[in-house]
């Protein structure tokens, strides 16, 4: 394992998770309350065995930066490390990445022939994997690059590139996002060979491209300078390297069977992080499986005062107090919830800070809303971001199901609606009695 090299590319501007991605990359998109998204990827190197991890960034990473440089500490006797590669100018190029591939192309400098192979991974997914099963199916097949395949139903094809695989398991062919049935048919995975990577189906017949591949690290060096039909260099895995290489080379899929989420949209990271509340989550941050990690904060442990949880996740340093009612909610770090608040079915993602009793007194007196969610106010459906002062009797909830509102991603709004999922900027204050969305919105 000291021979494989980790990139992580985390360098996503994340658009379609504006506004959360307004102040910080995808990868640094807060998680259950006190985790990243960045901690997945970079904890099941940890748990495989892996510590040579570089991550590169390029989008609005200051946060991101911090926490890696924060939270990542390798033993000095071991040779780990856990680095950054941040977008840069050099003598060879002064663009900023064009792509994916065009990310590790820049870094070509740091893949030293001291590794043997490169595990190649994206920072904004959740879930739980052990890379050497990847490792042992890329080196058993004498693979040149495997990719890391998932089961999906034919409904689900038109989000993913999806892979045509033979029966010894090589790759026969890409498929990026098909757009209709008859397309996409040849593309259905053999069933032989489902059955003996031990997968019930359960009428999962494609197989779609999950964005982590392993590479021998010569051959990566090749892909990454053999130019395009038309001359130029490829920027992209799977839409430029893949569909040019997999009819000449050794292209293999590894068959990866659990639980796999892409957070790539609002809706989809609401339901996600609210479905880590369920009683049996399908994805649990401490397992036997392997422990995910993150930044150790030492803040003091939550205080709850005559409060009715149901089915909540809350982190440490919180303040919930008396006649206040949460059910099926994330409550992030650090979060101060008043007397008689109703929260249901919310990501609270928090602060980063405490407000002492002291600054509350100031706020008092300069008319300013404390920190957290005023007395009275009741959240149904929304994700609340990093910061927020929420006066009291606010109602924030979407009943006239508006799906869309606010696109405009240079408009300072107080609130924006993306899928049907009311999101509160980070940093914004909520004046007392507001009603969101408005009465003329309404």
């Amino acid at each position: 394992m000291n021979h494989v090299l980790s990139l992580i590319l985390g360098g996503g501007r994340g658009t379609r998770l504006f506004p959360l991605t307004k102040s910080r990359s995808k990868p640094a998109m807060p998680l259950a309350g006190r985790y990243r998204l960045i901690d997945i990827p970079i904890s099941n190197c940890i748990n495989s065995g892996l510590n040579h991890i570089y991550v590169l960034t390029q989008f609005l990473s200051a946060s991101l930066h911090r926490h890696i440089s924060n939270t990542y500490k390798f033993d000095m006797f071991d040779r780990g490390f856990c680095e950054i590669l941040a977008a840069q100018q050099t003598y060879e190029n002064n663009d900023w990445y064009q792509g994916t591939a065009d990310a590790i192309r820049q870094n070509m400098r740091y893949i030293t022939d001291d590794y043997d192979e490169v595990l190649i991974l994206s920072g904004d997914q959740l879930y739980r994997m052990d890379y050497r099963e990847l490792l042992e199916t890329h080196r058993r097949s004498g693979a040149d690059v495997t990719i890391s395949v998932l089961p999906v139903e034919k409904s689900a094809i038109s989000g993913f590139g999806i892979v045509r695989v033979g029966d010894d398991g090589r790759i026969l062919g890409f498929l990026e996002k098909p757009k209709s049935e008859i397309e996409a048919e040849p593309f259905r995975a053999p069933p032989e060979w489902l059955m003996r990577q031990n997968i019930n189906a359960q009428g999962r017949d494609y197989v779609a491209n999950m964005g982590i591949y392993v590479f021998n690290r010569p051959f990566l060096e090749y892909v990454l300078t053999a130019p395009l039909k038309d001359g130029k260099p490829p920027t992209d895995f799977g839409k430029d390297i893949f569909p040019n290489i997999y009819h000449k080379h050794h292209v293999y899929a590894h068959i990866f069977d659990d639980f796999w989420e892409d957070l790539g949209t609002i809706r989809a990271y609401w339901e996600v992080s609210l479905a880590l509340c369920d009683d049996q989550p399908r994805f649990e941050f401490h397992s036997p499986r392997g422990v995910i990690y993150t930044r150790v904060r030492n803040l003091p442990p939550s205080r709850i005062s005559n409060a009715q949880l149901e089915k909540v996740r809350m982190a440490e340093g919180c303040v919930v107090q008396a006649d206040a009612v949460i059910r099926r909610s994330i409550i992030g770090v650090r979060s101060r919830i008043c007397r008689g608040v109703h929260i249901e079915q919310t990501v609270l993602t928090g602060a980063d800070r405490i407000e002492s009793d002291a600054d509350r007194e100031e706020n008092a007196r300069r008319g300013r809303i404390n920190l957290g969610i005023g007395e009275g106010t009741m959240i149904r459906g929304a994700i609340i971001d990093k910061d927020c002062r929420i006066g009291k009797n606010v109602r924030i909830e979407n009943d006239r199901g508006i799906n869309f509102l606010h696109e405009d991603t240079n408009k300072n709004a107080m609130y924006y609606i993306r899928d049907g999922i009311i999101v509160i900027p980070r940093g914004t204050t909520i004046p007392d009695g507001t009603r969101i969305p408005s009465t003329e919105e309404r």
